[in-house]
C-alpha cells in the first residue's frame, strides 16, 4: 500500500486528537451531570423552589416598573428594580424567600402552619447582602394568624428590620425599645388597614445572624398582638425597596420549625387554656426602689399546667431579683415563668410571685397583664 503523503498524515492526527479530546469532555459532562443554572424571575408573582424547601418570589406588588430577581442555590439577588415610589408610603415590593404558605403556595415539605404552643423552638439564619445607591429594608417577616391559614393575609405581621437605608418607617409609630435575643431593637407597632404590624428595628446594619423565630413570637403574645392558640404560617426574608435596589441579595437562607411532639397544645374551651384570669400587683416604693408582689388567679373551671405571665415595666423600671418565678428580660415587656414547684394554677386558684427593681423618673404601675397569652384582668 502506498504510504499517505504527509499532509494527510498530519490531517488526519489532528482529527484523531481532535475526537479523543471531545469523547473526554463528553464523559465529563456525563460523569459530573447537567449544571444547576440560576433562576432568573420577572413576572410580577413569578417564583421558584431552592434547596428543595423554599421558595423564592419576586412579588412586585406595588409598582408597575419592572424587577427580576435571580434565584441562586442558598438565596437570590434583586438584578434589576426600576423606578421609586413616595418614601411616606408604601415599598414598592417584597422580593423575598419563605418556609410556610403564602397565597396558597407553600413551600416544599414545610410543617407550617403550626400552632405557636405546639413549636418548641424555630431556629433560623438569615445573611443579607446590601447596597447604598438605594432606599430600603432588609426585612425578616413571621406571619401569625389565629386559624391554620394557608391564603391571603394572617392577622399579625412581625417585621425585623435588619437594615435600615433612606427616609423610611416601619408602620405605625415608636412605642419603646427591648432586648430581643440578646440584641437591642427599636419598637413600632400599627395597623396598615389589613392587619397588625409589630417591628424591631435595629439600630445598625445586620449583615448575618442565627436566632430563634419563637424569641420574636413570644414578644408578640406578650404584647397582645398574638395569642398562644395561634399558627405561624410563614417565615420570609427579603427587601422592601422604595428607590432602586439593583444588587441587593439574601446569600444564604435556612428555617426550621420544631414542634414539641405532642401534638397541638391547648384552644381556647380546651384544658389547660384559662378563660379568664385575674391579676392583683400590689407594691411598696420608695425613691429609687420598690418591690411589687403578683398575684395571679385562674378565674376558669379547668386548671393551668405551665404559666408564663406578660407585662409591660413602665419606662425606667428594672427587675433585680425575683422570687417564685424567673423574670426575664429585666426590663421593657418582660415574662414572668412558673419553676418547679408552683407550675399548676388549679381552676379558681392562684398563684404568686414577686420581684425587687429600681426605676428613675415618677413611679408607676403595669396597666396590662397576660396569662399565656390571654388577657387579664387588673384588680
Amino acid at each position: 500500500m502506498r504510504p499517505l503523503p504527509r499532509c494527510v498524515r498530519s490531517v488526519r492526527t489532528a482529527l484523531m486528537t481532535m475526537l479523543v479530546a471531545l469523547a473526554s469532555l463528553a464523559a465529563l459532562v456525563t460523569t459530573a451531570g447537567p449544571a444547576q443554572a440560576d433562576t432568573l424571575i420577572c413576572d410580577q408573582f413569578g417564583t421558584t423552589t431552592i434547596q428543595g424547601r423554599y421558595v423564592v418570589q419576586n412579588n412586585r406588588w406595588g409598582t408597575s416598573a419592572t424587577q427580576c430577581v435571580n434565584a441562586t442555590a442558598t438565596g437570590f439577588e434583586l438584578t434589576r428594580a426600576d423606578g421609586a415610589v413616595p418614601t411616606n408610603g408604601a415599598p414598592k415590593s417584597y422580593p423575598s424567600v419563605y418556609n410556610g404558605c403564602h397565597y396558597t403556595n407553600c413551600s416544599p415539605g414545610t410543617s407550617l402552619p403550626m400552632r405557636v404552643d405546639s413549636i418548641s423552638s424555630a431556629p433560623s439564619s438569615i445573611s443579607y447582602g446590601y447596597v447604598s445607591n438605594a432606599v430600603y429594608n432588609a426585612s425578616y417577616d413571621i406571619w401569625l394568624d389565629p386559624t391554620p391559614k394557608t391564603d391571603g393575609v394572617s392577622r399579625t405581621e412581625i417585621m425585623i428590620w435588619f437594615n435600615r437605608v433612606g427616609p423610611i418607617n416601619p408602620i405605625g409609630s415608636k412605642t419603646g425599645t427591648a432586648t430581643v435575643a440578646g440584641r437591642s431593637w427599636e419598637i413600632w407597632t400599627g395597623n396598615n388597614g389589613s392587619n397588625d404590624v409589630i417591628s424591631f428595628v435595629a439600630p445598625s446594619a445586620i449583615a448575618s445572624w442565627s436566632f430563634d423565630v419563637m424569641d420574636f413570637v413570644d414578644q408578640a403574645v406578650a404584647r397582645g398582638l398574638a395569642q398562644e392558640s395561634w399558627y405561624v404560617t410563614s417565615v420570609q426574608a427579603g427587601f422592601e425597596p422604595w428607590e432602586n435596589g439593583a444588587g441587593l441579595k439574601v446569600e444564604s437562607f435556612s428555617s426550621t420549625v420544631n414542634g414539641d411532639g405532642g401534638g397541638p397544645g391547648p384552644g381556647p374551651g380546651d384544658p389547660g387554656t384559662p378563660a379568664a384570669c385575674r391579676v392583683t400587683y400590689a407594691t411598696n416604693s420608695w425613691p429609687g426602689g420598690f418591690t411589687a408582689n403578683v398575684t395571679v388567679t385562674n378565674a376558669s373551671a379547668t386548671p393551668v399546667n405551665g404559666w408564663r405571665v406578660a407585662f409591660g415595666l413602665p419606662a425606667g423600671q428594672r427587675v433585680t431579683h425575683a422570687w417564685n418565678a424567673v423574670i426575664s428580660p429585666s426590663s421593657g415587656t418582660v415574662t414572668a415563668t412558673n419553676t418547679a414547684s408552683n407550675a399548676q394554677i388549679a381552676a379558681n386558684g392562684s398563684q404568686s410571685f414577686g420581684f425587687q427593681g429600681t426605676y428613675s423618673g415618677t413611679f408607676a404601675k403595669p396597666t396590662q397583664f397576660s396569662l399565656n397569652g390571654t388577657a387579664c384582668a387588673v384588680a
